[in-house]
């Protein structure tokens, strides 16, 4: 029963440090981190620009064709005043208008192609975003779920993305084309009125520098936003999805007030948000009325000393309209830009996250396992300094069944986790066929890893579906062969949809026993070297039971089964059990063997043998007390 298995210790290391699969690793991955700068943001945002630079110059072409024509209508005010209304120029007036009417028709256009390009490229990009976080969130570790809500990670996935097509779509064009609508406008104000304009600019700068400082205190109230919405998503999610246990225990109002209180929190945000652009709003308005006022007051001394004609003033009137407009809405529009870094700064650091097998320590690849499975010296700590397995050694070979028992929190989960790869010895070695899983890629020896757990998870989906899920391309006498070993066909053959019958979330249209059957489906069809069965027969009736054991007995032929047992007489013919307490194992050998000690094992099957004699269980549940003694 020793570590000196097959394959020998060639490459092990003992006493490897954590590798950092543990809740406490995990907790420094999910800290709090500084608030990136924006200088920190833009390569982010680089590389989101830079596969759609051809677009966004023909956007920003057209962009520019648009402005310019915009500001005809302005332009030609001075030579109807002046030349038309004034001069009794009647034959410039078709010109005028001809000219108007042409710019806005181009300007309605342009404006119809800008909004069809960015508007469908910034959804593009959301999708794209999306699919690139939930593939990578589905690469993270195991320990990263133990530290993230579902509903957090879900609300990473479809709401933080959202704001980044304004990166993308019509928020960055607005911007960009409020700044040159502005440089156009200025332009001509130069020309028009040296003194008026540098007046004007001067304030509009003082304006700018205001604005710049506004926007550094609200990004960070976005960004808390991002995580408040977060935190509501997620513990609503798990309330929905726990709807029968709130229910069995008349929690409503509980879960009502928790809601209301993360509610509250994100009105709060908002009410932060809304203040900060309210008084934003306020300052562009009095900004408005100085420079209008200043702008009448020097008009009307400039016109009385004969250096502005009345055309001429009215044309500056309404350039000088076009000019600050735009630098308005930079109000809205930057606080457009300022969320969307915000989410950018989310979505950056999940992706930043390390993938398991990134790691190029991970190279070892596993062609085909034949199922050696050795524990040398191993011990475990989620968190450091707390070990939860002490020095665990055994060797289980191909086409045995090892079986670990113990008290709840002994530390038999976390030996089938470290089996499955989902953590890192802390110490010592797990070793596969040799090969130490701390360097293999987890991808490889994965896809030939079975699970069949106590609790199944089904899909909101058929039961073919959910059958094929551990194998989609398999053939239908592949299927059909796995549903018949494990008797799926005798309930799902009755429904009217028979195989495309919808089992609904989590399976809760199905029984029980017709769940763990469909999930014993699943592994069979997906042939694993290594299989795991957490009680696997736990939610069936002694009917049910009977009918999968040939099934079971089907699945784990040739290969290497680890049973984690809590009902122990269904492992008394397991080649070895693993009595596990306190993380360390206390008795290994044969049911014969381990009772014959009249030890820790021998204690625990007689209590759960008379308990199951007290509660008179059906036929089959358990042993009768008879049949002990003659053991």
């Amino acid at each position: 029963m020793g570590s000196m298995g097959h394959g020998g210790m060639g490459g092990m290391r003992a006493d490897r440090p954590a590798r950092g699969t543990g809740r406490g690793v995990a907790a420094e991955m999910t800290a709090a981190r500084p608030k990136p700068k924006l200088r920190k943001v833009m390569p982010e945002v680089w590389k989101l620009v830079k596969p759609r630079i051809g677009l966004l110059s023909a956007s920003f072409a057209i962009m520019i064709v648009n402005r310019a024509s915009g500001l005809i209508l302005p332009a030609s005010a001075r030579y109807l005043i002046d030349d038309v209304m004034k001069a009794g120029n009647m034959g410039l007036l078709p010109k005028i208008v001809g000219a108007v009417a042409l710019a806005t028709l181009t300007q309605a256009a342009t404006s119809y192609a800008l909004t069809q390009l960015l508007s469908k490229a910034g959804q593009r990009l959301i999708t794209e975003l999306r699919m690139q976080v939930q593939a990578h969130i589905g690469r993270l570790p195991v320990a990263f779920y133990d530290e993230n809500r579902t509903g957090t990670l879900v609300a990473r996935i479809m709401t933080d993305v959202e704001g980044v097509r304004n990166l993308i779509g019509t928020g960055v064009i607005d911007f960009f084309g409020g700044v040159l609508t502005a440089i156009f406008a200025f332009c001509y104000l130069i020309h028009l009125s040296v003194q008026m304009t540098l007046v004007t600019f001067v304030i509009l700068v003082v304006f700018a520098l205001i604005l710049q400082r506004a926007f550094k205190v609200i990004r960070p109230i976005f960004r808390e936003r991002a995580r408040i919405n977060a935190e509501v998503t997620g513990r609503l999610t798990e309330s929905l999805g726990g709807v029968r246990v709130v229910k069995g225990y008349h929690a409503e109002q509980v879960e009502a007030d928790v809601f209301a209180k993360g509610a509250e929190r994100l009105l709060r945000n908002v009410i932060s948000s809304l203040t900060a652009q309210s008084l934003m709003a306020l300052a562009s308005t009095a900004v408005l009325g100085v420079v209008g006022a200043l702008i009448m007051y020097l008009g009307a001394h400039q016109h009385a000393a004969g250096h502005l004609t009345e055309g001429e003033y009215v044309t500056y009137v309404m350039f000088l309209a076009f000019m600050i407009a735009p630098i308005a809405q930079l109000v809205s529009i930057g606080t457009q830009l300022t969320e969307a870094l915000a989410g950018l700064d989310r979505t950056t650091d999940i992706l930043n996250e390390p993938m398991e097998d990134s790691d190029p320590e991970r190279s070892t690849m596993f062609p085909k396992i034949v199922g050696h499975v050795d524990f040398d010296n191993v011990s475990f700590e989620y968190e450091p300094g707390k070990p939860v397995l002490h020095n665990i050694e055994f060797h289980s070979a191909p086409g045995t069944v090892t079986a670990l028992v113990g008290s709840s929190g002994s530390g038999k989960s976390t030996i089938i986790s470290l089996i499955c790869g989902f953590h890192t010895a802390t110490s010592g070695s797990v070793m596969i066929d040799g090969i130490d899983l701390a360097f293999a890629n987890l991808g490889s020896f994965r896809s030939q890893l079975g699970v069949v757990l106590q609790e199944t998870f089904l899909f909101d989906g058929t039961i073919r579906e959910n059958i094929l899920f551990s194998r989609p391309h398999s053939t239908e006498e592949e299927f059909l062969t796995a549903a018949h070993i494990a008797r799926v066909d005798e309930f799902a053959e009755r429904f009217p949809d028979g195989y495309e019958t919808i089992v609904g979330e989590r399976g809760v249209k199905l029984s029980g026993g017709q769940r763990q059957r469909l999930s014993i489906a699943r592994a069979i069809l997906a042939d694993p070297r290594i299989l795991i069965l957490d009680e696997a027969t736990s939610s069936l009736d002694s009917e049910s039971e009977a009918m999968i054991q040939n099934g079971l007995s089907y699945l784990m032929e040739g290969r290497t089964t680890f049973v984690i047992a809590h009902r122990l007489s269904t492992i008394r013919n397991a080649d070895q059990i693993l009595v596990v307490e306190k993380g360390r194992i206390v008795e290994r050998g044969t049911h014969a063997e381990l009772y014959a000690l009249n030890g820790r094992y021998s204690e625990l099957y007689n209590r759960q043998h008379g308990l199951e004699a007290n509660l008179f269980l059906a036929p089959g549940e358990g042993d009768k007390i008879e049949e002990v003694a003659k053991i």
